[in-house]
């Protein structure tokens, strides 16, 4: 998925000891009738959980009586993209030579790596567009990898009455088949009207939990709509309450804190701030890095211009429980 925000401000991933809720914050896409999103990571007070770097919430969004979602090609470096639909369909093409459709429930992940450009537009028939776009940093061993695309359709699983759709790594006796280059954790859980679910959780990881819709409580703490709830490593389980008369969803994501400094701009991850500079270069210069997206009915997008300063980048280091041993073995 992408970032087409038309005055991007370059972030560095900052050390961060924050523990609570953060709550999303209504980003305008560009365009009269372009999409707005709520996004809730990077934020000042934590900028990654685990590798998780960028979560987008939007919708559900009329677009019957418009164009829809057209997001032309566009560069992205050093991460994962990771589409989760509720609703609508999304045609995805990219400069690996993938065609696919973005359905709800299921999982598509674009690997850039050293750099991918790619298009997204919803198909005809798509009334409703309600989803999510996260992404995920690569590690710097890797994240000059080859291009390439997963896709996963994951099966919805009862856990003591909950329904679980593990779409990365493990949760409630569920693993996803898709490989990672950081241990991850992604899922969508389903709450009946007054239930409960418990679920056992790795220690190592830090943790967050995405609220679409209903009434949850998260570790005891309420969220609204949007809100996205951090747990810190050291918990041996997540414990999540449905307080609402409706069906409650949520997306659990987590991963071991990501020890490395990144700086973040449009829709490339870097280590520098002359990192952005060069990839924005060879962008604008139709560099083969990026490749070219075959099929797309139109020109690609242009970079914005560069913020004025440079930024350091640092990231979020390990978060430790106050006390000396967790209080939920």
């Amino acid at each position: 998925m992408s970032n087409v925000e038309p005055g991007p401000d370059e972030v560095a991933c900052g050390a961060s000891s924050f523990a609570g809720v953060l709550h999303p914050r209504d980003v305008p896409l560009g365009g009269p009738r372009a999409l707005r999103v709520r996004r809730t990571l990077p934020q000042r007070e934590r900028s990654l959980i685990g590798a998780w770097c960028f979560v987008d919430h939007y919708g559900p969004d009329d677009v019957g009586a418009g164009p829809g979602m057209d997001v032309p090609p566009h560069p992205h470096t050093g991460l994962q993209t990771v589409s989760w639909l509720f609703r609508g369909e999304i045609e995805h093409r990219d400069s690996a030579g993938v065609h696919a459709v973005v359905r709800p429930g299921e999982l598509n992940l674009m690997t850039a790596g050293a750099g991918i450009c790619h298009s997204e537009v919803s198909l005809p028939d798509t009334t409703v567009l309600h989803g999510v776009q996260l992404w995920v940093a690569l590690p710097d061993a890797h994240r000059d990898t080859a291009r390439d695309f997963h896709h996963f359709a994951p099966p919805a699983r009862d856990h003591d009455g909950v329904d679980v759709r593990v779409f990365l790594g493990t949760l409630a006796g569920a693993t996803s088949p898709v490989p990672t280059f950081t241990p991850l954790l992604g899922a969508q859980v389903d709450i009946a009207p007054g239930g409960t679910a418990s679920f056992e959780v790795s220690p190592d990881f830090e943790h967050g939990v995405l609220l679409d819709a209903g009434a949850v409580s998260a570790g005891g703490t309420a969220l609204a709509r949007g809100d996205l709830w951090y747990q810190s490593p050291g918990h041996r389980r997540l414990a999540l309450v449905n307080t609402g008369a409706e069906p409650a969803r949520l997306l659990v994501l987590g991963g071991p804190p990501f020890g490395e400094e990144l700086v973040m701009w449009w829709n490339f991850v870097g280590r520098s701030h002359s990192d952005i500079v060069e990839y924005r270069r060879r962008w604008q210069d139709h560099d083969a890095r990026f490749g070219s997206v075959v099929g797309y009915p139109g020109n690609r997008l242009s970079a914005p211009p560069l913020p004025n300063g440079a930024l350091r980048p640092r990231g979020n280091p390990p978060t430790r429980r106050p006390d000396d041993r967790p209080a939920d073995r």
